[in-house]
């Protein structure tokens, strides 16, 4: 029986409000990094953009190519008006 090669499958590792996670996925969905995070699914997924480009808002339905140390960050929902 041969061993397993951890070469067989990449990681993807990449952070969610500065905490590290992993996947062997080359995509995932906003909710998907969403649920590996544990994140509140009514929160929005931003993925962080390099330099002065604007950072991305990032629908749960919309799949991401993952690249090594990808950085995401979430924002609660807005609240308007008074209670």
């Amino acid at each position: 029986m041969a061993e397993h090669d951890p070469k067989d499958h990449k990681r993807y590792v990449f952070l969610v409000d500065g905490k590290k996670f992993d996947t062997e996925k080359s995509s995932l969905t906003g909710a998907e990094i969403k649920a590996i995070a544990a994140v509140t699914p009514t929160y929005q997924l931003m993925l962080e953009e390099p330099g002065d480009d604007p950072d991305k808002a990032i629908a749960d339905s919309e799949g991401v190519a993952m690249k090594e140390g990808m950085h995401f960050y979430v924002v609660p929902p807005a609240t308007f008006g008074w209670r």
